[in-house]
Formats: structure tokens, sequence, C-alpha cells
């Protein structure tokens, strides 16, 4: 049985998005996700679910359409938070509601969701059922912690647990859920499916916490969205949220000061301050310790995977990429 590399997964489902046919019209609907589309992205979703498929069948193209539906799904998100977030890049490119403008960037967004029902719809029918159940309750759960991080925004009191449950919801479900819909439609046991899935939501949490890293200690030249943006709008991260509970009483009041000041004349003075609370109180090694905690768990659900190491290898090694990733 044929195993591909991940380099060969993400090729194929590469070349499934770009030929994807969105020939209806008006065109003020579909032109803004033809653009979304062709934007590209690390494509992990669709990626991991063929990696899933991949452990048990060989007959990836099978699967293109659910891991689509998946893809497009997840743009259609990424397109709404933009929204909501104000966001004016995405990508290195303006995002659908400054290209467009906001009632197009909703419109849009709601026709991917229906784009997306649609190629998932396309499963055998004796599987659907079940990718249906974990599907559904995976976009649930992303709303979920859409509304979890927006709330947050109002409040100085996040702690880490509260962080760390947002972040599994808006984040790791559905890296979760790419990896066992992978699995239920290759027909394998009901217990690897619910390893990989376990597997898939510690690994989102290490995608999101490098995330949170990047933002303030990537290279800006590599990683493709201004460094500090995080600390510019107040966004509760993995690294404020820390900050907020370790600090001492004056470190405290300057975080709180700065989170009150919105001047963009004080921007580079806010990015710099905070940074250097953040270097004070050792808010990056805390950072990288979480992340390899969640590695290591990840690491367990994959060992317990009823196939031979040899197939699991891919898996290990894009975790490990996640990980140590500069972008």
């Amino acid at each position: 049985m044929t195993l591909y590399p991940t380099a060969d997964l993400l090729n194929k489902i590469n070349t499934h998005l770009s030929g994807l046919k969105i020939a209806r019209e008006p065109l003020g609907l579909y032109a803004p996700i033809k653009y979304v589309l062709l934007l590209g992205g690390k494509r992990l979703r669709p990626t991991l679910m063929l990696m899933a498929y991949n452990l048990y069948r060989d007959d990836v193209e099978r699967i293109y359409s659910p891991a689509a539906a998946i893809e497009v799904y997840h743009n259609y998100t990424l397109l709404h938070d933009d929204l909501m977030d104000r966001a004016d890049v995405r990508r290195g490119k303006p995002t659908v509601h400054r290209m467009w403008n906001d009632n197009v960037a909703i419109l849009s967004g709601d026709a991917m969701l229906v784009m997306a029902y649609k190629y998932l719809s396309t499963c055998p029918p004796d599987k659907l059922p079940e990718v249906l159940q974990v599907f559904n309750q995976t976009a649930l759960e992303i709303c979920e912690g859409q509304q979890w991080d927006m709330d947050f925004e109002q409040r100085t009191d996040v702690v880490v647990e509260d962080y760390l449950k947002m972040i599994k919801l808006k984040t790791g479900v559905l890296l979760a859920a790419s990896l066992k819909i992978g699995a239920i439609l290759a027909g394998a046991p009901a217990s690897d499916a619910e390893a990989l899935y376990r597997f898939g939501l510690n690994m989102g949490m290490v995608f999101q916490l490098k995330d949170d890293l990047l933002d303030v200690y990537g290279d800006p030249a590599r990683f493709g969205k201004t460094i500090g943006g995080d600390i510019l709008c107040n966004k509760k991260t993995y690294l404020l949220v820390n900050a907020l509970q370790r600090s001492n009483n004056a470190q405290r009041t300057q975080l709180l000061k700065w989170l009150e000041t919105n001047d963009k004349a004080q921007a580079k003075a806010k990015i710099e301050a905070v940074t250097a609370i953040y270097d004070a109180i050792g808010i990056k090694a805390i950072t990288e310790e979480a992340m390899a905690s969640f590695n290591a768990q990840a690491m367990l659900h994959l060992v317990a995977v009823n196939v031979s190491p040899e197939r699991k290898a891919e898996l290990h090694v894009l975790l490990d990429r996640l990980s140590s990733r500069d972008v």
C-alpha cells in the first residue's frame, strides 16, 4: 500500500482546490470566494484528512471533495473572523471586506459554508451520518470558541485555563476533526479515529501557541504579518494572559496602562514596552514549555493509533515542523 509523503498530499489537494469550478453567478458573490481560495495558505486541515486516510488506504483521490469541504469551511471562518476583527491583511493580501465591503464578506462567507456542506455530502452514504456528526459538532464548537475570544477582548481577568479552552475550540477541534473524518472515511477502527482526534487537538494547541509566540518573537521578514499585531489590538494571547497572571504589581500596572493605550503614534512604544515585560517575566520560555507539554500529549495519542510506526512517521514529522516553524 502506497504511503504518500506529506508534500505529495499537499500538492494533490492544492491541485484539486485550484481546479474547483466556481462558475455560478452573480460574480459579486463568487469572485471573493475564488479570491480567498487562491490566496493559498498552509492547507493543513485537508492535508491532515488525507494523511489520516492514507494510514489505512492509498486511494486518497476518493476523499478530495470532503477534504476540500474542510478547507472551504476553514476559509469561511477566516473571512468572517477578519471582518469581526477588522483585519486589513490575510496572507499578505487585502482581506475580503477591504477588497469589497462588509456585506460582501458576510454573504460570500455564508455561500462558502453552504459549499462546504455540498462538498461534504459527497461522502459515501454509509459514512455520511458519522462524518456529519463530527463536522456539525466541530462547527458549533468553533463558533463557541470565537464567541469566547470576543468576550475576552473586554476582560482583564482571563486566566490560562480560560484561554486554553478557547483555543481548543477555535483552533484545535478543526484539526482534530480533519484527522477523525479521514480515519472514518478510511474505515479505521473507532479507537484509532478517536486517538487521531486527540492527537489533532493537542497539535492544534501547539499550533496556536506557536502563532502567539511568533506574533511577538517572530522574524518580520518570515512571519508575513506585522510583529506585535496582537499587542497593538490588545488580543488575549497565551503570552498576555500569562503575563497578567504572573506579573508583580508594577508590571501589571504597566500592562493595564498599555492595554488602555490605542494611540497609533505610540504603537512602537507599546510593542516594545509590553515585550520588555514579557522578557522580564520569562513568557517566551513559559510558552515554549506549554508547547512541549502539548507536543508530548499529542505523541502519546499518536502512539495509540494501531498502525505501524513507519506509517505514522509523517504525522510525527509534521507535528515537529509545526512546533519549530517560523511562519
